[in-house]
């Protein structure tokens, strides 16, 4: 049995299918029994647990071949993290309860960086996760190409494309979620001991003008980027809400100063098989 947490999402959505299709049992851990009724009817048992309940995990976690742990985005956190370190200290209790065979971690590219961010939210599971001294895989996609989602309004009515990732000709290392879900599905059911870091990207790294150009193929018209400057973007995040923005720039310095990558700069990375104009085409 595969537990399977973050299951309504695109990335858990993915894996959970590919498991199914090859008639393999899946048990979808979701908060919401209206969100279940989809998945029992594709031939999943459902188990009903908020991430921030140990108990309710540990249930949905007990006698599984392994499980699958999708901790929640926070986009605005409160200064120290709070709000993950309360995934964490649940997750952590439930597997220690469950004892699975094996646990299957979705991190991120940036996890090892050693200077504070939004990320530094997956720092702080991947630490606690192997702690537990279970066999272990912790998956560190790239930047999902899905981000790209919040340009389809401005691409299709002016014909441009905001980017906070800078400069527009820099590549960045990017991946569609099937990819990951993909790559997931095969992880999960592999057998190992101790614990094993994969990274994963798309099948060639993709700059903002990269995107732009995909957006311009798929709807037929001239497509350009515009850069946000970076002295706009805390009044800017401020702006629509957002009450600390101070990791979500750090964040993105560190994609564009290159201190968050991959460790060998996506040499020995897995590569994924969709590239940027199937998710743009998908996204339009």
């Amino acid at each position: 049995m595969y537990a399977i947490t973050g299951i309504t999402g695109k990335v858990g959505g993915e894996l959970a299918r590919t498991l199914l299709a090859q008639g393999l049992p899946v048990r979808a851990v979701v908060r919401d029994a209206g969100k279940g009724k989809a998945w029992a009817g594709l031939g999943c048992e459902v188990a009903l647990a908020g991430m921030e309940d140990a108990a309710a995990l540990a249930k949905a976690f007990a006698g599984a071949t392994a499980v699958f742990i999708l901790p929640p985005s926070e986009f605005d956190p409160k200064p120290g993290y709070p709000e993950a370190q309360r995934v964490i200290d649940s997750v952590v209790g439930a597997l220690k309860a469950a004892a699975p065979g094996r646990v299957l971690c979705l991190s991120t590219i940036g996890a090892d960086a050693t200077r504070d961010n939004l990320l530094s939210q997956r720092t702080m599971m991947e630490e606690a996760v192997m702690a537990l001294k279970m066999p272990l895989t912790i998956l560190r996609p790239g930047w999902f190409i899905e981000n790209a989602l919040w340009d389809v309004p401005t691409a299709r009515e002016s014909g441009l494309i905001y980017s906070f990732l800078q400069p527009a000709e820099r590549p960045f290392p990017m991946v569609a979620t099937r990819d990951v879900g993909r790559v997931a599905a095969e992880l999960i059911q592999q057998s190992h001991s101790g614990t094993r870091i994969v990274e994963l990207e798309g099948p060639r790294r993709v700059s903002p003008n990269d995107l732009a150009a995909a957006f311009g193929r798929v709807l037929g018209k001239p497509v350009r980027v515009e850069i946000v400057p970076r002295d706009s973007w805390e009044t800017l995040f401020r702006s629509q809400g957002i009450q600390n923005p101070l990791p979500r720039i750090s964040m993105l310095d560190g994609f564009n100063e290159g201190w968050i990558e991959f460790v060998d700069r996506g040499e020995t990375s897995v590569k994924g098989r969709i590239d940027v104009d199937a998710v743009v085409a998908t996204l339009i």
